[in-house]
């Protein structure tokens, strides 16, 4: 199996790794708007560097891993699926709605596979928190608690660029909390703070923000994220049910400390940022598209699946500007897919 590589940016080189070592990938083709970065990394794994996305197509591969900027996802995507390629594209589909959905479009028109990269699905925790929900553990389940925090906040000239807090962070939470709890999100009431640094203001973006989420079984979610969590890289979902009580993401790194006299001890060496907290997640799930494009395992998380955690996003960014409870019926994007 020969994989194009299309970005090779901190998640492009995650990647590229995995599937460079993967017995059933004979092959990469790399390439990135940086073309010493793809070469350097091409020499350093042993494997083809492209000078173009154009050459990523001509010169022939049987998959393409999508991780540029996320303005070219939707494009590149559509390029694939006219080619009869399947396609595994790091989130989100686009930075909108019409944009998602006429990248889907395109993809189911040709028949093709669209794998989106929500890695949270593939982590030991979360997979650990949906099969104690589903099996009836928790009993019925009443409160959800969700938070993303990173350490320090990313670099002011990507910000405009990111979507915003709820696009670009909160999301993984939205899908998560889709995913485990198997239930969808009726409607929101989201709020956001930019009391932090001036560069989220001059981005017209936040840097902490809160929603609350009501489930369509009465279920409530809080979720919280911030860019500015200066003990470290803090990710955790609570599940609270009429029988138990479970969390995810609660180990000897998380960055959190005790006041109680008999509480745990702070972290040594607590979580610095996504790519060291899910490593496994993001090789299982790389594993698991050289699987679907064998034709081993249905696709684990398709483009209908993304663009409901999107609805929710865009649900709390109206919500937030217009300070007012919003309904997931209010935004484009149809009825979501059945869960398995």
């Amino acid at each position: 199996m020969r994989i194009g590589v299309i970005g090779t940016g901190r998640i492009g080189t995650i990647h590229a790794n995995t599937l460079s070592r993967h017995r059933e990938v004979g092959s990469l083709i790399l390439t990135d708007a940086d073309t010493a970065r793809a070469q350097e990394l091409a020499h350093r794994l042993g494997e083809t560097a492209a000078p173009g996305v154009e050459e990523i197509f001509r010169w022939g591969v049987d998959a393409v891993v999508i991780t540029t900027a996320t303005s070219a996802h939707a494009e590149l995507i559509g390029r694939a699926a006219r080619s009869g390629l399947p396609v595994f594209c790091e989130k989100p589909i686009a930075l909108d709605l019409p944009g998602s959905l006429t990248a889907i479009a395109e993809v189911e028109a040709a028949g093709t596979v669209l794998q989106m990269g929500f890695q949270r699905r593939f982590d030991a925790g979360y997979t650990g928190a949906r099969e104690a929900v589903r099996s009836g553990r928790l009993g019925r389940l009443h409160t959800v608690r969700a938070l993303t925090s990173d350490q320090a906040p990313p670099n002011a000239a990507w910000l405009p660029l990111s979507g915003g807090l709820y696009r670009d962070t909160l999301i993984h939470d939205f899908d998560v909390l889709r995913w485990v709890t198997g239930r969808e999100v009726t409607d929101v009431y989201a709020a956001g703070s930019d009391a932090g640094p001036r560069m989220f203001r001059e981005a017209g973006d936040v840097d902490t923000a809160a929603a609350l989420l009501t489930l369509d079984d009465g279920t409530l979610a809080t979720l919280t994220a911030t860019r500015m969590n200066g003990a470290g890289y803090d990710v955790r979902m609570e599940l609270a049910g009429e029988r138990d009580q479970i969390v995810v993401g609660l180990d000897d790194r998380t960055p959190i400390a005790s006041t109680e006299p008999t509480g745990p001890p702070a972290a040594d060496k607590p979580w610095t940022g996504f790519l060291e907290r899910f490593g496994p997640a993001y090789e299982a799930e790389l594993n698991a598209f050289v699987e679907v494009v064998r034709g081993e395992r249905a696709n684990p998380c398709d483009g209908r699946e993304a663009l409901q955690a999107l609805r929710i996003a865009e649900a709390c960014e109206l919500s937030r500007r217009e300070r007012r409870p919003v309904h997931l019926a209010e935004i484009a994007g149809g009825s979501p897919p059945p869960f398995a």
